[in-house]
């Protein structure tokens, strides 16, 4: 069904792009049938940012979309400017779109004298002004929490799911938590798919500091296809151990899901190296040409923002999106 807009409704929708990842937001963009607002953005020679909107944007509903991959702080400080000047300019109502939270993993302290900076990207959108945040599967629930307003916290496994039900549907599946942290994702994969749950049970090396020695698999998955399923995949350093643990215990085949591709360092060529067979990720972040992963397919998550825009625009009900899966 398409998610097409009346012209009536395109005069006071306004969708703006930042810079990080243009591919996303203009295909949002194509299936919503509005056209990104034309924006000038300079990035000064002492790394300062300066932006400014080419069309009017009073009394309308406007949606920032922004991707936070390296470097960071840079498109966050753009969106934040960006989000300013609509402010500034009399825009009615102001939706952060931030397919992948900044900061999202320091959502606690875990020991004294640390900030919580996933708070405080939620208090630094406030102040700029924002009155509605969305965003795609947070790395922690809480995060809802840190922002006093409206917060859309869409899925990505049902995109995913539904493709790995179509391509391995026929296979003997189990799903399996890469740890501890991750074993409700994985049993809401196991009610999806219709099959079992394993666990991975990371101990760590007691002579050698911050170091994994042994995974222990918790559950059956010799003689079939596993499918680890994880938020993000930064270095791949984790996941790619996971996946050796498990076909050192037999298992016929190893593919993962996750959603955010961050891909850091040597993330492409620990995955280039290990045993999977596939890796599935959504497109919540670019992925840089030069990153080049063999077994890598990266699915749309366009779709899924595009109806959530046109839910939160058309007073409809987002809840159906954030709560599938």
């Amino acid at each position: 069904m398409s998610t097409g807009l009346t012209k009536k409704d395109q005069k006071r929708l306004m969708l703006f792009a930042g810079r990080s990842h243009p591919a996303l937001a203009n295909e949002v963009a194509s299936i919503l049938d509005v056209d990104l607002v034309p924006m000038r953005a300079v990035t000064y020679a002492n790394s300062e940012i300066y932006v400014r909107f080419e069309e009017s944007v009073r009394g309308s509903d406007a949606f920032v979309i922004q991707s936070h991959h390296a470097p960071v702080n840079e498109w966050m400080m753009e969106q934040l400017i960006m989000v300013d000047a609509l402010k500034r300019a009399s825009a009615k109502r102001i939706t952060v779109v931030s397919p992948f939270y900044p900061y999202a993993r320091q959502d606690k302290k875990h020991a004294g004298r640390e900030p919580i900076s996933a708070r405080l990207m939620a208090d630094l959108y406030a102040a700029a002004g924002a009155t509605r945040i969305m965003s795609v599967d947070l790395h922690a629930a809480q995060i809802q929490g840190f922002f006093n307003g409206p917060v859309d916290h869409l899925h990505a496994m049902p995109l995913l799911s539904e493709y790995v039900a179509r391509k391995y549907g026929e296979e003997d599946l189990v799903v399996v938590s890469p740890d501890a942290g991750r074993v409700r994702m994985a049993d809401q994969w196991t009610d999806k798919l219709g099959c079992t749950l394993a666990i991975i049970h990371k101990r760590r090396d007691p002579n050698v500091a911050n170091t994994v020695a042994v995974h222990e698999v918790v559950g059956e998955v010799e003689g079939r296809v596993c499918l680890l399923v994880d938020d993000m995949i930064d270095t791949a350093g984790t996941i790619c151990l996971a996946a050796d643990a498990l076909m050192a215990r037999g298992a016929k085949a190893v593919i993962a899901a996750a959603t955010h591709a961050v891909l850091s360092g040597p993330a492409a060529d620990r995955l280039n190296r290990s045993a999977f067979k596939e890796v599935i990720v959504t497109n919540t972040l670019p992925i840089d040409p030069s990153v080049d992963v063999e077994c890598l397919t990266v699915l749309s998550i366009a779709p899924l923002i595009a109806k959530a825009i046109k839910e939160v625009f058309t007073e409809g009900s987002v809840t159906s999106l954030m709560n599938e899966g």
